[in-house]
C-alpha cells in the first residue's frame, strides 16, 4: 500500500528522469573541472540579496565537493557606498573605478575585510566547507603600485596588482576555501582600494586558473546595453578588444580584465548573471552557461 503522502508514481518518475538528465548533463564538467582551478570574483545583487547570497554560498560549497580548487575574491561596493554615506564623505566614479582618497582606502579596508569578507567565510562554512578571509596585506598576498583609470584619469590611492604570492593562496586552499578581499599595499606600506575585477584576474593569472568567472546584475556582454536581446554569448579576445573603445562604464574593466586573463594563460573567463539562483554550477555545469564567455583567439 502506498503511504498517504508519498508521491504519485507519475510524478516521482517524471522528477527522477528531469534531476537525473541534469546530472548527467553535469557530469562530463564535474570531470573536467575536478582538481583544477576556479577564480571567482563575487559581487552584485548576488552578494546582496539574501537568497542569493545562500546560493552562493551552496555553490562554493558544492565546487570544494566535487574536487574543485575555487579561490573566492571579492569588492563590495555598495556597502562601502553606505558606509561613506553615514560618515558624510562623497562618493566619485571615474572610469568606472572608485575615487579613493586615503578616508575612502580607510572606510574600504574596514568594510571589506572587517565585515563583508567575515559575512561570506561564516555562510559558506555554515554550507558544510571550512573557509578562510584573506585580504592583499595577508602573507603579503598583493603588491600593488598606484594606477589610474582607463583614460589616465587620476583615481587617488587605487592599486593595480603586481604580485600575487601564490604560495599563500595554495598553502590555505589545500585545506580551506580561500576568500580574498580586494585591498592592498604599496612598497611603501600606503594602503589603496583594488577593483575585485582586476584583484580577480590577477589571481587567476598567477594561479594558471582553468577559469575566471565574474559575477554582475547583468546577462552578461550586452552589444547593446538598451536591448538584452544582444547579449554576446562567446566571443574571442580579437573581438573584445576590438569593441573596447566603445564600451563605458563597469563593464569596460570587467572585459580588459577577462582578455588579459585569457591572454595571460587562463583557460577561459566568463561575465555571468549574478542574479539567476546557482549562477555558478550553471555556468559551470550545463551546456547552455549563464553569461558571456571569453576565450582565446584562434
Amino acid at each position: 500500500m502506498t503511504a498517504p503522502d508519498a508521491p504519485t508514481p507519475d510524478a516521482s518518475a517524471g522528477l527522477g528522469v528531469r534531476d537525473v538528465g541534469t546530472l548527467l548533463e553535469a557530469l562530463p564538467y564535474i570531470r573536467q573541472f575536478r582538481e583544477r582551478t576556479v577564480v571567482i570574483k563575487y559581487g552584485g545583487a548576488a552578494m546582496t540579496d539574501p537568497e542569493l547570497r545562500e546560493d552562493f554560498a551552496r555553490d562554493i560549497a558544492l565546487l570544494k565537493y566535487v574536487g574543485v580548487n575555487v579561490v573566492v575574491v571579492h569588492g563590495g561596493g555598495p556597502a562601502i557606498t553606505e558606509f561613506m554615506g553615514r560618515l558624510g564623505l562623497p562618493v566619485e566614479f571615474r572610469g568606472g573605478l572608485r575615487v579613493s582618497d586615503e578616508a575612502t582606502v580607510e572606510v574600504a579596508k574596514m568594510v571589506l575585510v572587517g565585515k563583508v569578507n567575515k559575512d561570506i567565510v561564516v555562510r559558506i562554512n555554515r554550507h558544510g566547507q571550512p573557509a578562510v578571509g584573506l585580504s592583499g596585506d595577508d602573507g603579503n598576498l598583493f603588491k600593488v603600485e598606484t594606477t589610474t583609470g582607463p583614460n589616465g584619469e587620476d583615481v587617488g590611492f587605487v592599486g593595480r596588482v603586481t604580485r600575487v604570492d601564490t604560495g599563500v593562496i595554495d598553502h590555505v586552499a589545500e585545506d580551506f576555501v580561500p576568500v580574498i578581499a580586494s585591498v592592498g599595499s604599496d612598497e611603501s606600506g600606503q594602503a589603496h582600494n583594488v577593483n575585485a575585477d582586476e584583484a580577480a584576474a590577477a589571481v587567476a593569472r598567477a594561479l594558471g586558473a582553468t577559469r575566471l568567472i565574474f559575477l554582475t546584475d547583468i546577462a552578461g556582454w550586452l552589444g547593446d546595453v538598451d536591448d538584452p536581446d544582444t547579449l554576446v554569448v562567446q566571443a574571442t579576445t580579437d573581438e573584445v578588444e576590438d569593441a573596447l573603445p566603445g564600451i563605458a562604464g563597469g563593464m569596460r574593466p570587467k572585459l580588459q580584465a577577462c582578455v588579459d586573463a585569457v591572454h595571460s594563460g587562463v583557460g577561459a573567463a566568463s561575465i555571468v548573471d549574478g542574479r539567476k539562483p546557482h549562477s555558478v554550477l550553471l555556468e559551470l555545469f550545463t551546456d547552455e552557461g549563464c553569461g558571456t564567455q571569453i576565450r582565446p583567439a584562434r
